[in-house]
C-alpha cells in the first residue's frame, strides 16, 4: 500500500469508530430518557436555544471534505495518519465521558436547564474534573467528527457556532445552579474548570 491508500484507510478507521461512539453517545441518552425523571421545582426554558446552536454546530462539523476520507491536510503523511489516531482516541474518551457523566447525575440528568425536587449539587465523580463533562464530551465528538471527516472550514465553523451555544447553556444552568445552592456552588465554580478539564 502507498502513503495515499494508508492515509485513505487511516481516515475510514477513524470514520467508522466515531460514527460507533455518536452510537454509544445517543443510546446512552435514550436509555436514560426512558428512565423515570423526577419531577421540576425550576426549569430555564431558554436555555433551548443554546441546545439547538450546539446540535447546528455538530451538524455544521459533518460536512465532509472531498474527496470522501481524504485526509485534513494534504501531502504531510505523517499528520494525515496521526489525525485520524487523535480522531479515534477523542471519541472514545469524549463518549465514555458522556456515559459516566450521565450516569452521575442520575434522575438530576435532563436535556432541559432544570432543578428537580431534592435537587443535588453533583460534584463528584467527572464532576470534579469538570463542570459540564456533558458538553466537554459533546466538543471532543464534535473535534473528533471534524478530524476524520470535515472540511476544515465546516470544522472551524461548527466550532464557533457550538461553543456560543455551549457559552448561552451554561450561563443559564450555572445561574440555576448559583441560585440554589450558593457559597456551595461558587466554591466548587472556583475550583473545577467550566469545560476543558485539567485548565
Amino acid at each position: 500500500m502507498n502513503a495515499e491508500q494508508i492515509s485513505y484507510y487511516a481516515n475510514l478507521a477513524a470514520f467508522g469508530v466515531v460514527l460507533m461512539m455518536w452510537g454509544m453517545f445517543a443510546v446512552t441518552i435514550v436509555r436514560r430518557k426512558k428512565l423515570q425523571s423526577a419531577p421540576d421545582t425550576k426549569r430555564e426554558s431558554r436555555s433551548w436555544i443554546g441546545l439547538v446552536l450546539q446540535i447546528a454546530g455538530i451538524a455544521i462539523a459533518w460536512i465532509p471534505r472531498t474527496p470522501y476520507a481524504s485526509p485534513l491536510i494534504s501531502n504531510q503523511f505523517e499528520i494525515s495518519i496521526g489525525l485520524p489516531i487523535v480522531s479515534i482516541i477523542l471519541a472514545i474518551i469524549s463518549a465514555w465521558l458522556a456515559v459516566l457523566a450521565i450516569k452521575e447525575l442520575g434522575k438530576q440528568w435532563s436535556i432541559a436547564a432544570r432543578l428537580i425536587e431534592g435537587h443535588k449539587l453533583v460534584t463528584t465523580g467527572v464532576y470534579s474534573i469538570v463542570r459540564h463533562p456533558i458538553y466537554t464530551a459533546m466538543l471532543g465528538m464534535l473535534l473528533a467528527t471534524g478530524l476524520a471527516v470535515s472540511h476544515w472550514l465546516a470544522l472551524a465553523s461548527g466550532l464557533i457556532v457550538f461553543m456560543i451555544g455551549t457559552r448561552i447553556r451554561t450561563n443559564f444552568e450555572e445561574s440555576l445552579l448559583s441560585d440554589a445552592f450558593g457559597q456551595e456552588f461558587t466554591d466548587w465554580k472556583a475550583k473545577v474548570p467550566g469545560l476543558i478539564p485539567f485548565t
